[in-house]
């Protein structure tokens, strides 16, 4: 596998590819679900606040329910939570 082509990582509960983007303002983290095809973009400020995180911060994240769940054409709440892209 070529740089380029970034790599894989998957669990028993999910599998996505992760590859460095330049196609923006500056270099940036790609990571795809490779179930369903989502693309989301990390920037490298996005990165340092999750070395930062502890697991209780990102614990809603990884509530099915609440993102992975929505059908595409779902509404978004006015939460102030935004896709990383």
């Amino acid at each position: 596998m070529k740089k380029e082509d970034g790599f894989v990582l998957q669990s028993e509960f999910a599998r996505v590819l992760v590859k460095m983007d330049t196609s923006a303002n500056g270099v940036r983290l790609m990571i795809q679900d490779l179930r369903t095809g989502k693309v989301g973009y990390l920037d490298p400020l996005e990165l340092e606040c999750l070395a930062w995180a502890n697991h209780r911060d990102l614990a809603p994240l990884l509530h099915p329910s609440l993102t992975r769940w929505k059908s595409e054409h779902e509404p978004e709440t006015n939460d102030g939570n935004q896709d990383a892209e």
